[in-house]
């Protein structure tokens, strides 16, 4: 007797040519993004070193960390302010094209600050290389989320997410290879991700549901039969049916956005501050930033790319209680306490393994909630609000280290990193999308106009 569902094919016949490609050049951009990213946190305190000087600023340990997190919290601003610009962008003109412009302006910029002379030269630099890498990770997931419509959806996005772990990984290794030769030839390589442009625009197509959906607003436009459903994308994000989910997800990626940037933006200073009171050479230390970034970056790798596989197997909801859990308990374990370098070492992967998880759940879950003609812009709401709340994180553990902690940047950076418990309340609201197929546009049938005044 034989079944009347047939057995799945198969990896290797279900994914398509299209697929593979879609996957490589958002994982190559992403990945490139945290490279470039990933440089100028482990270069920052040389940078500050050298530029704040020049500001007319003596260079300490507060300065350092107070304008160190200027800058950061001005990268991330942008990055906020740029993810809802493109993202906007990406509904309403394709994916493949916003993607493209998004990644060249945080190239061209991250590689220009090489040749700042001051630390606000370096912040105002930061902040268009912001605009520009604000773009990558909202249009990249719902580029993936569009083209992968099968079982392997989640696994897909997880493994695209990781790219960015393997970028900050790649950057911990140049920095080990090439850091002695300075921090202005650091930034300089973060102009490679210019490179990946080419790639995108040649191989990745526009998903064919993103064409319909252009098109026919093009049409409706065009014979004045305009519905609902072409009301600004902001403005319909913002009353129901889709403001609940937009609260949820908001909360979920603020909460893992403040706890993973504070804890990424201050551990190469927390190692360095390390060595230097043992007394050892500036060079040692480098070496060791290296070396703890590595491995943070490889548990990232691991922390992003299973959560698709976990939240396929034991659940969405679940799959973030584990990485909101493995994150907590390191971060407490970790900062608040006087530890040593070893003991940093031993922590770090399993650091990265939550913080990068959490990270990669917001953007596999929150495609599944969003119809395509508000997603990439939903995707890009949810977490630039975090980025404008998490802005404040850097900044924040640098002056509150000054001032309540005696420079303690390891007790400020836990203080600052326990707001992430917001992401907690988020997932309390959570449904569950696990074997849910993604949603679509219901389009109205009546013009907006007469459906306004049958309203009334």
């Amino acid at each position: 007797m034989t079944s009347s569902t047939a057995p799945p094919a198969g990896w290797r016949k279900e994914i398509t040519r299209t697929q593979w490609l879609v996957l490589a050049g958002t994982t190559l951009g992403w990945g490139l993004d945290g490279f470039a990213g990933s440089l100028y946190i482990l270069v920052l305190g040389p940078a500050m070193s050298e530029l704040l000087p020049n500001s007319g600023l003596q260079a300490g340990p507060a300065t350092i960390g107070y304008y160190g997190g200027m800058t950061v919290a001005l990268f991330l601003i942008g990055w906020a302010t740029g993810g809802i610009l493109f993202g906007v962008l990406a509904d309403y003109f394709g994916r493949t094209r916003v993607l493209s412009l998004g990644i060249l302006t945080y190239a061209v910029f991250s590689a220009l600050a090489a040749f700042a002379d001051t630390w606000w030269q370096l912040g105002i630099l930061r902040f268009i290389a912001g605009l520009g890498s604000g773009v990558e990770a909202p249009v990249g997931a719902a580029l993936i989320a569009e083209t992968w419509r099968n079982r392997y959806r989640a696994r897909a996005g997880g493994i695209m997410m990781s790219g960015y772990a393997a970028g900050f990984f790649a950057a911990a290794a140049a920095y080990a290879l090439w850091g002695s030769h300075g921090w202005r030839l650091m930034l300089a390589l973060a102009g490679l991700p210019a490179l990946v442009v080419w790639f995108i625009r040649r191989y990745v197509p526009e998903p064919p549901e993103i064409n319909a959906h252009l098109t026919a607003r093009r049409e409706r436009k065009t014979n004045g039969t305009s519905t609902a459903a072409d009301q600004f994308v902001l403005r319909r994000l913002l009353v129901p049916p889709f403001r609940r989910p937009m609260l949820i997800c908001t909360a979920l990626a603020s909460g893992a956005l403040i706890t993973f940037w504070s804890v990424s933006t201050w551990y190469p200073q927390i190692i360095r501050q390390l060595t230097a009171a043992e007394n050892l050479p500036t060079g040692l230390a480098d070496h060791r930033v290296a070396t703890a970034a590595m491995l943070f970056n490889a548990g990232g790798i691991v922390g992003y790319a299973s959560w698709g596989f976990l939240a396929d197997a034991i659940g969405r909801r679940k799959a973030f209680l584990v990485s909101f859990g493995v994150s907590a308990v390191t971060v407490a374990w970790t900062f608040p306490f006087d530890r040593g370098y070893t003991e940093y070492l031993f922590v770090m992967p399993l650091l990265g393994f939550g913080l990068f998880g959490a990270l990669s759940g917001t953007f596999i879950y929150a495609p599944e909630l969003f119809p395509p003609s508000v997603r990439a812009t939903a995707l890009a709401v949810c977490n630039s609000v975090g980025r404008y709340v998490t802005a404040l994180g850097p900044l924040a553990a640098g002056a509150i280290a000054t001032s309540w902690f005696g420079g303690n940047l390891g007790v400020a950076t836990a203080v600052v990193a326990a707001f992430g418990l917001i992401a907690v309340v988020g997932l309390a609201f959570c449904k569950e999308t696990r074997g849910d197929a993604l949603p679509v546009d219901a389009i109205p049938s009546q013009p907006l106009q007469s459906t306004e005044k049958s309203a009334s």
